[in-house]
């Protein structure tokens, strides 16, 4: 009996928390939120990125520090282009989307996740927005532009999210027709505070030869995000979903941070001692002077 209550109970709290996702009362706390965030900007009594936390859809806490920084940014740009998002339900922009008008473009190189996800997000609209444009694709660093712009997206977005276990240094790098306001991506912290980046490779495809042998070290992206005209602003608390803001934006509200001050969490060690298999093999440097 006390199995059978305990399955039912599971059962009941991960209905809950799945329709608390969409939830009038999720909603409402998140627009105080916004409006509260709003308040401190003009008192100049911020908190740090860091303590912004909040998982709604996100993998980890990334859903409540990024509602952080486009409250600040008064919410000026509801656009997002999001890839290695698989089905876009647990991603970096799904809360955006239903809880704050944002829309965008979802593209993944498996083609059940994206019929996943047009299912989910045709069946749980946003009542202000059409579905998000879903995109089946084998992303490279000479497609993406062209991915992009056939998607119907240039210029100015609010979002870019980039997670696709392999050329993600590359991938951004190689972008140029959209300019995101705020930039997540997916380093390598096994890497740790080495300035390398796993050369280019055009037929990649995860786990490749060495599942710790893909991407950029926290260092090399953050260099090239300085090259394109971004800071560092926070991470998730596991340092390896680095956030960026472009330049332009919020210079007083959100200071720059350094690398090493977002790797402290414990298991950044487990993860580094992962290198160690792989530290001699082919890796670069890039130099952007």
């Amino acid at each position: 009996m006390k199995s059978s209550l305990k399955h039912i109970l599971k059962k009941y709290l991960k209905y809950y928390k799945i329709r608390y996702r969409f939830s009038l009362q999720l909603w409402k706390r998140q627009q105080m939120l916004v409006m509260h965030y709003k308040r401190l900007k003009e008192s100049g009594d911020l908190p740090i990125i860091q303590d912004t936390g909040l998982k709604v859809f996100s993998q980890f806490e990334e859903d409540g520090m990024l509602l952080y920084i486009f409250a600040l940014l008064e919410m000026s740009n509801k656009t997002f282009i999001e890839f290695g998002s698989d089905d876009g339900v647990n991603s970096n922009s799904a809360n955006l989307y239903f809880h704050h008008g944002f829309n965008g473009l979802f593209m993944d190189g498996n083609p059940k996740a994206i019929e996943r996800g047009q299912y989910f997000f045709n069946k749980r609209p946003n009542i202000t927005k059409k579905a998000p444009v879903f995109k089946h694709a084998m992303i490279t660093a000479e497609n993406i532009n062209e991915l992009i712009e056939s998607s119907g997206f240039t210029g100015d977005i609010g979002l870019l999210s980039i997670d696709i276990d392999g050329n993600d240094y590359w991938v951004w790098k190689a972008i140029h027709v959209v300019s995101p306001q705020v930039v997540i991506i997916e380093t390598h912290n096994e890497f740790g505070l080495n300035d390398i980046v796993v050369p280019y490779d055009p037929n990649y495809f995860y786990p490749g030869k060495h599942p710790d042998y893909h991407g950029a070290s926290p260092i090399a992206m953050t260099k090239l995000a300085k090259h394109k005209g971004y800071r560092l602003v926070g991470s998730n608390t596991l340092g390896f979903n680095f956030i960026y803001i472009r330049e332009d934006l919020l210079k007083d509200e959100l200071p720059e941070v350094a690398v090493e001050s977002l790797l402290t969490d414990p298991s950044n060690e487990v993860a580094q001692s992962r290198f160690e298999p792989i530290k001699d093999w082919e890796y670069l440097t890039e130099n952007f002077n």
